[in-house]
Protein backbone atom coordinates (compact mmCIF):
# COMPACT_ATOMS: atom_id res chain seq x y z
CA UNK A 1 0.00 0.00 0.00
CA UNK A 2 1.11 3.49 -0.92
CA UNK A 3 1.74 6.07 1.32
CA UNK A 4 0.11 9.54 1.25
CA UNK A 5 3.40 11.01 0.07
CA UNK A 6 3.57 8.90 -2.69
CA UNK A 7 0.22 8.97 -3.95
CA UNK A 8 1.08 12.90 -3.62
CA UNK A 9 4.03 12.47 -5.89
CA UNK A 10 2.75 9.81 -8.28
CA UNK A 11 -0.15 11.59 -8.83
CA UNK A 12 2.04 15.04 -9.70
CA UNK A 13 3.99 13.08 -11.56
CA UNK A 14 1.58 11.42 -13.95
CA UNK A 15 -0.77 12.73 -17.30
CA UNK A 16 -3.42 14.93 -15.89
CA UNK A 17 -7.29 13.73 -16.63
CA UNK A 18 -8.92 15.33 -19.44
CA UNK A 19 -11.52 18.11 -18.80
CA UNK A 20 -14.68 18.42 -21.20
CA UNK A 21 -14.65 15.14 -22.45
CA UNK A 22 -13.09 11.64 -21.76
CA UNK A 23 -14.10 7.96 -21.50
CA UNK A 24 -15.61 5.16 -19.33
CA UNK A 25 -12.90 2.71 -18.44
CA UNK A 26 -14.41 0.28 -16.44
CA UNK A 27 -17.80 -0.53 -15.18
CA UNK A 28 -18.73 -1.86 -11.10
CA UNK A 29 -22.04 -3.46 -10.07
CA UNK A 30 -21.82 -3.81 -6.51
CA UNK A 31 -24.55 -6.60 -6.30
CA UNK A 32 -24.21 -6.69 -2.38
CA UNK A 33 -22.06 -8.19 0.55
CA UNK A 34 -19.26 -6.88 -1.01
CA UNK A 35 -18.71 -8.54 -4.08
CA UNK A 36 -18.81 -6.29 -7.88
CA UNK A 37 -19.15 -7.69 -11.44
CA UNK A 38 -17.22 -6.19 -13.86
CA UNK A 39 -19.57 -6.36 -16.88
CA UNK A 40 -18.54 -4.31 -20.38
CA UNK A 41 -22.04 -2.23 -20.77
CA UNK A 42 -25.35 -1.78 -18.19
CA UNK A 43 -28.18 -0.14 -18.36
CA UNK A 44 -28.47 2.99 -16.53
CA UNK A 45 -32.28 4.16 -15.60
CA UNK A 46 -33.56 6.93 -12.97
CA UNK A 47 -35.81 4.35 -11.20
CA UNK A 48 -32.94 1.90 -10.84
CA UNK A 49 -29.36 3.79 -11.37
CA UNK A 50 -26.94 1.14 -12.43
CA UNK A 51 -28.74 -2.00 -13.68
CA UNK A 52 -28.14 -4.89 -10.88
CA UNK A 53 -26.56 -2.28 -8.45
CA UNK A 54 -27.36 -2.50 -4.73
CA UNK A 55 -28.29 0.47 -4.66
CA UNK A 56 -31.75 0.37 -6.10
CA UNK A 57 -32.18 -2.76 -3.01
CA UNK A 58 -31.08 -0.05 -0.02
CA UNK A 59 -33.95 1.07 2.16
CA UNK A 60 -32.22 4.37 2.78
CA UNK A 61 -31.33 5.06 -0.86
CA UNK A 62 -30.26 8.72 -1.63
CA UNK A 63 -31.03 9.47 -5.01
CA UNK A 64 -27.92 11.84 -4.97
CA UNK A 65 -25.53 8.71 -4.41
CA UNK A 66 -27.03 7.13 -7.43
CA UNK A 67 -24.70 6.50 -9.30
CA UNK A 68 -20.84 6.77 -8.06
CA UNK A 69 -17.66 8.00 -10.99
CA UNK A 70 -13.59 7.83 -9.77
CA UNK A 71 -10.74 8.76 -11.85
CA UNK A 72 -9.36 5.61 -13.05
CA UNK A 73 -5.53 7.04 -13.02
CA UNK A 74 -6.61 7.38 -9.45
CA UNK A 75 -7.88 4.33 -8.36
CA UNK A 76 -4.78 2.87 -10.30
CA UNK A 77 -2.92 4.61 -7.87
CA UNK A 78 -4.42 3.73 -4.57
CA UNK A 79 -5.07 -0.20 -6.00
CA UNK A 80 -1.53 -0.27 -7.39
CA UNK A 81 -0.53 -4.19 -6.66
CA UNK A 82 -2.85 -4.27 -3.79
CA UNK A 83 -6.21 -5.15 -5.17
CA UNK A 84 -8.46 -4.76 -8.84
CA UNK A 85 -9.61 -1.81 -9.87
CA UNK A 86 -13.01 -2.43 -9.23
CA UNK A 87 -12.52 -2.64 -5.65
CA UNK A 88 -12.77 1.13 -4.55
CA UNK A 89 -16.68 -0.40 -5.82
CA UNK A 90 -17.49 3.05 -7.45
CA UNK A 91 -19.80 2.22 -10.81
CA UNK A 92 -17.64 4.09 -13.77
CA UNK A 93 -13.62 4.83 -13.56
CA UNK A 94 -13.27 7.27 -16.14
CA UNK A 95 -10.51 9.49 -17.20
CA UNK A 96 -11.85 12.85 -16.52
CA UNK A 97 -11.14 15.80 -14.20
CA UNK A 98 -13.57 15.06 -11.74
CA UNK A 99 -12.73 18.17 -9.39
CA UNK A 100 -14.95 20.53 -8.21
CA UNK A 101 -12.98 23.54 -10.01
CA UNK A 102 -13.79 20.79 -13.68
CA UNK A 103 -17.16 20.28 -12.65
CA UNK A 104 -19.21 21.65 -9.79
CA UNK A 105 -22.05 20.61 -8.30
CA UNK A 106 -25.46 20.50 -10.81
CA UNK A 107 -22.99 20.04 -13.57
CA UNK A 108 -24.29 17.15 -16.52
CA UNK A 109 -22.68 14.30 -18.03
CA UNK A 110 -23.40 12.30 -20.60
CA UNK A 111 -21.93 8.59 -20.34
CA UNK A 112 -22.46 6.61 -23.40
CA UNK A 113 -26.35 7.61 -24.10
CA UNK A 114 -27.27 8.25 -20.51
CA UNK A 115 -27.42 11.42 -18.46
CA UNK A 116 -26.22 12.17 -15.06
CA UNK A 117 -25.67 15.59 -12.90
CA UNK A 118 -22.76 15.95 -10.16
CA UNK A 119 -24.72 15.71 -6.81
CA UNK A 120 -24.01 17.68 -3.85
CA UNK A 121 -23.91 14.30 -1.38
CA UNK A 122 -19.86 14.51 -1.25
CA UNK A 123 -18.31 10.91 -1.95
CA UNK A 124 -15.80 9.87 0.77
CA UNK A 125 -13.69 7.47 1.78
CA UNK A 126 -14.50 5.26 4.55
CA UNK A 127 -13.56 1.91 6.89
CA UNK A 128 -14.18 -0.05 4.22
CA UNK A 129 -11.71 2.15 1.55
CA UNK A 130 -9.23 2.20 4.16
CA UNK A 131 -9.26 -1.50 4.50
CA UNK A 132 -8.85 -2.25 0.74
CA UNK A 133 -6.00 0.40 0.08
CA UNK A 134 -4.14 1.94 3.35
CA UNK A 135 -4.86 4.78 5.93
CA UNK A 136 -2.67 7.16 4.18
CA UNK A 137 -5.17 6.08 0.49
CA UNK A 138 -8.08 6.94 3.04
CA UNK A 139 -6.47 9.87 4.51
CA UNK A 140 -5.57 11.19 1.17
CA UNK A 141 -8.49 11.47 -0.55
CA UNK A 142 -10.13 13.17 2.18
CA UNK A 143 -7.38 15.68 3.24
CA UNK A 144 -8.62 19.45 3.19
CA UNK A 145 -5.66 19.78 0.72
CA UNK A 146 -6.98 17.41 -1.60
CA UNK A 147 -10.56 17.40 -0.48
CA UNK A 148 -11.29 19.68 -4.06
CA UNK A 149 -9.52 17.06 -6.35
CA UNK A 150 -12.47 14.68 -5.32
CA UNK A 151 -9.59 11.88 -5.46
CA UNK A 152 -12.08 9.45 -3.97
CA UNK A 153 -14.64 10.19 -6.93
CA UNK A 154 -18.31 12.00 -7.30
CA UNK A 155 -21.89 10.87 -6.84
CA UNK A 156 -24.58 11.44 -9.55
CA UNK A 157 -28.07 11.34 -9.99
CA UNK A 158 -29.36 9.72 -13.11
CA UNK A 159 -31.10 12.46 -14.95
CA UNK A 160 -31.99 10.65 -18.17
CA UNK A 161 -31.85 6.47 -18.75
CA UNK A 162 -29.45 5.37 -21.60
CA UNK A 163 -26.99 2.46 -21.56
CA UNK A 164 -23.08 3.10 -20.63
CA UNK A 165 -20.03 0.61 -22.36
CA UNK A 166 -16.73 0.25 -21.75
CA UNK A 167 -14.95 2.92 -24.36
CA UNK A 168 -18.18 4.83 -24.24
CA UNK A 169 -17.25 8.90 -24.16
CA UNK A 170 -17.77 10.87 -21.09
CA UNK A 171 -18.95 14.62 -22.26
CA UNK A 172 -19.25 17.39 -20.00
CA UNK A 173 -22.51 19.00 -20.96
CA UNK A 174 -23.02 22.03 -18.68
CA UNK A 175 -24.76 23.21 -15.56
Amino acid sequence: MRTFDELERLHAEGERDSRGAGLVRLICVRTGGGEHETPSRVSVTVAGGVEGDRWVRDPERDVGRQVTLMSARVAALIASDVAPLHTAGDNFLVDLDLSTEALPVGTRLRLGTAELEISGVPHRGCRKYAARFGHDALKWANHGTTRDRRLRGVNCTVIADGAVAIGDEVTVLGG
